[in-house]
């Protein structure tokens, strides 16, 4: 299907006004503040379209409020372990609350980018080539020579990141082999795994799938150019380090490939409702999938946003569909 199918889908505001929903956002992952702004972003979407919906932390008190009063559902806007993990997801099941998005094991595998990069590798969809690296065995093995092998393998240049991981924190760009050994003590400062991959040099794209009830479909995809040329937690959360273009700008042909990929990529991982698979789109027009985000950014400045614009929905008649949607499973 191409990037223009989702314009044409009809979005439900069934329900809206009988609809109770708790938004989840906080949490302790490096990705709180963040996590906080697409938060009350979703909450003032959902509000605006007529839902009663209340915004709370998931901490202590959460269980305790969804035994006493629980919500007709639950719109997870976390980001980092606390939303993207599969944890959460798997506690809300036990509560019996349903809530907006894939379920705990799909989360738990999206969220291990070397998992998900295996399993995106067997139903045939491009991926860079990577090594996942834990921080023992860079040590107990000699870090010289640990990376003296992954140069070998892979070449340069390389992107450095956390294996589990979001929004770009303690991910580096290594053009030359004295670089490494930072960028990894960098990256082991976020998470204990490492994921070493083959840069791949092209367009930074960004593919929000959503399924409104007629399956998932992709929307217009966002072309991503940072300033300074790599897209950080800086050029992602700061107004004025990078430029979007919402649709990117690609051959319809590319186009449609690359809306091709990403919802084979949401398909293989198992996701529901919603996801955003990141690309980079080479010379060739070959779409690479770096990773695949179930939890995606909901602020002024997160891309699934500006997709529901550029496809001519709106927001917050997007996600209260999903709503509407999660309460029927």
């Amino acid at each position: 299907m191409g990037a223009n199918v989702a314009e044409e889908t009809p979005v439900s505001g069934a329900a809206t006004g009988e609809l109770r929903v708790l938004v989840l956002a906080g949490g302790l992952s490096y990705e709180r503040d963040v996590s906080l702004r697409s938060g009350r972003r979703v909450l003032d979407a959902l509000r605006a379209v007529g839902m009663e919906a209340e915004l709370r932390d998931a901490d202590v008190a959460l269980l305790p409020a969804l035994d006493a009063d629980p919500p007709d559902a639950v719109v997870i806007a976390l980001h980092g372990a606390t939303g993207e993990d599969g944890s959460l997801r798997g506690v809300l099941d036990l509560c019996g609350v349903p809530y907006v998005g894939c379920d705990a094991r799909a989360s738990r595998l999206a969220w291990d980018k070397p998992s998900a990069k295996a399993v995106l590798r067997e139903a045939g969809i491009a991926t860079p080539d990577w090594v996942a690296l834990p921080h023992d065995r860079f040590s107990e093995l000699g870090a010289v020579a640990v990376l003296d092998r992954i140069v070998d393998r892979l070449g340069l240049p390389l992107m450095v990141k956390p294996a589990q991981g979001g929004s770009g924190l303690g991910a580096a760009v290594v053009r030359d082999t004295a670089s490494l050994p930072a960028a990894m003590v960098g990256c082991f400062a976020y998470d204990s795994t490492a994921l070493v991959e083959r840069y791949v040099a092209g367009m930074d794209v960004a593919v929000s799938v959503i399924d409104l009830g007629d399956g998932p479909q992709a929307l217009p995809p966002v072309e991503i150019v940072p300033r300074n040329g790599v897209y950080d937690y800086a050029a992602r959360y700061t107004a004025g380090r990078t430029t979007w273009h919402t649709p990117a700008r690609l051959a319809p042909a590319v186009a449609d490939l690359v809306a091709e990929v990403a919802l084979a990529a949401h398909t293989a991982l198992g996701l529901r409702d919603l996801s955003r698979v990141d690309l980079i789109v080479d010379s060739a027009g070959q779409p690479h999938v770096l990773e695949v985000n179930v939890s995606p950014g909901m602020t002024e400045t997160s891309l699934l946003p500006l997709s529901v614009q550029a496809a001519g929905l709106d927001f917050g008649r997007v996600i209260a569909t999903l709503v509407a949607r999660a309460t029927t499973r």
